[in-house]
């Protein structure tokens, strides 16, 4: 009987084992999904060199002082998100960026990836535009929250933002060591009181990818008077920039 409970105590020791192995192995699929690029009128693509791969950046160009750039989620093609910023920063040149392996960018997405590739398209646009608002939305916010963490960004705007991806994947996977398996954790609780910039935050109010918890525990975060939290009621968190509150809340002190 107790060979028998020891027998079946390793092959579950030996299946767990495997599945943290898997899950180490594939936590990068969970996280990253690439999407082609869309094609519009008006705007063009131009190829960032940076270490190890090419990044592809659409752009609306502008004359003028005033550019934004845009970081999208996890399984978006940002150039779908024109019509929208356009509306919204008539007066901007725009530069949404497509991580590796999205939009014909080559490489694969990393944290350490992205962060790096947002630091060089800020320092490209930077050299023409002196006022640069950067918005980031759900996996974007934390690309978006490291680089205002890191440069003079005029006005930060984090939509549908997580404190930490580490925290939501410990929600997701309770009974793995999160902690010692996931390397891309971004953590953006790290970098926020560093930030200098007036942030806006936009919440969903019916979020069920990102947890309002989490949001909010982010937004405490910031130091006092920096940043602000608007919810918008009745969305979701794929469907919260359909909302007319979106756009208004973009434009705000744009």
């Amino acid at each position: 009987m107790i060979r028998i409970l020891l027998i079946c105590l390793g092959v579950t020791a030996l299946v767990y084992v495997g599945l943290c192995a898997a899950l180490f192995a594939f936590q990068r699929s969970l996280i990253y999904f690439p999407q082609p690029r869309s094609q519009g009128d008006g705007t063009s693509v131009i190829t960032l060199p940076v270490e190890g791969a090419t990044v592809n950046v659409t752009v609306r160009p502008y004359s003028g002082s005033k550019a934004l750039i845009y970081f999208g989620g996890n399984s978006e093609d940002v150039s779908r998100r024109l019509l929208t910023f356009s509306t919204a920063f008539p007066d901007h040149a725009l530069y949404f960026q497509h991580y590796r392996g999205y939009g014909g960018s080559s490489g694969k997405p990393s944290e350490a990836a992205l962060f790096a590739d947002a630091i060089a398209l800020f320092d490209k646009v930077y050299e023409e535009y002196p006022n640069i608002t950067v918005v980031g939305r759900s996996l974007g916010s934390g690309v978006a929250a490291y680089l205002a963490s890191q440069r003079p960004v005029a006005r930060l705007v984090l939509v549908t933002p997580y404190n930490s991806i580490q925290e939501l994947a410990e929600q997701h996977f309770p009974y793995f060591p999160v902690c010692w398996l996931l390397v891309d954790k971004f953590e953006s609780w790290k970098y926020v009181e560093l930030i200098n910039a007036p942030t806006l935050i936009i919440a969903a109010q019916q979020d069920e990818v990102i947890p309002c918890a989490s949001t909010e525990s982010l937004f405490n975060r910031f130091r006092a008077g920096t940043a602000f939290l608007k919810v918008i009621a009745g969305t979701s968190h794929n469907t919260i920039s359909d909302s007319p509150e979106y756009i208004s809340l973009l434009r705000e002190e744009s």
